[in-house]
């Protein structure tokens, strides 16, 4: 098994990841989605957030060698984050969703030197908009922002369409294809349900 097969099955066993095919959820933007994913619950699980830490130090060192500091987006990342800094020896900083209405109204947190190399982590990819935020408010502090690495991504277009706009990389651990691939491996999903789970992220 790959990482990202391990990770895919770690996220099914724990119910951070919940498929329902045939009674989908419906996300705070109103989408109806047969998947729902919820990465805070990894935290509370010891070998699945080792396990994670190991995909994304494995991934930031193959795609960003350079990479100074470690962001972490505010709240979901940072513990992660937090985990990858001290594997790879890198100053952490997180980032806030908003700047701070009151003290210096910094947005993010820790230090950070004009000029550095930061990859942002985030745990959940979906269109991408709330991450890419947190990488401009990196650009706006002088530093570079040289890609984002996450746990999971849904594989949606308009991140695709997000991220190439901004003209920056994403790399993460694991994905909807691999996750849904190895539900149906270990007979999660029927075939029928796998073709709504392949037809709703096309």
């Amino acid at each position: 098994m790959t990482i990202a097969e391990q990770v895919a099955h770690s996220l099914l066993e724990i119910g951070a990841v919940a498929l329902r095919p045939n009674d989908p959820f419906t996300w705070a933007s109103g989408l109806k989605s047969p998947i729902y994913c919820d990465n805070r619950l990894t935290i509370s699980y010891p070998k699945v957030r080792q396990l994670i830490c190991k995909g994304l130090v494995e991934l930031i060192k193959a795609n960003y060698p350079d990479v100074e500091v470690i962001a972490g987006t505010a709240t979901a990342g940072i513990p992660h984050a937090a985990w990858v800094a001290e594997k790879l020896n890198l100053p952490l900083i997180y980032v806030r969703s908003k700047p701070k209405d009151h003290g210096q109204g910094k947005q993010t947190e820790g230090v950070l030197k004009p000029g550095q190399k930061v990859v942002v982590i985030d745990d959940l990819i979906s269109t991408g908009q709330s991450v890419l935020g947190a990488v401009q408010a990196v650009q706006k502090a002088d530093a570079t922002a040289i890609g984002v690495a996450g746990i999971f991504s849904y594989q949606l277009s308009a991140a695709e369409v997000n991220f190439r706009e901004a003209a920056l990389p994403l790399h993460t651990v694991t994905n909807y294809s691999t996750l849904i691939r190895v539900a149906k491996t270990e007979n999660k999903v029927s075939e029928t349900e796998l073709e709504i789970l392949k037809k709703w992220r096309q």
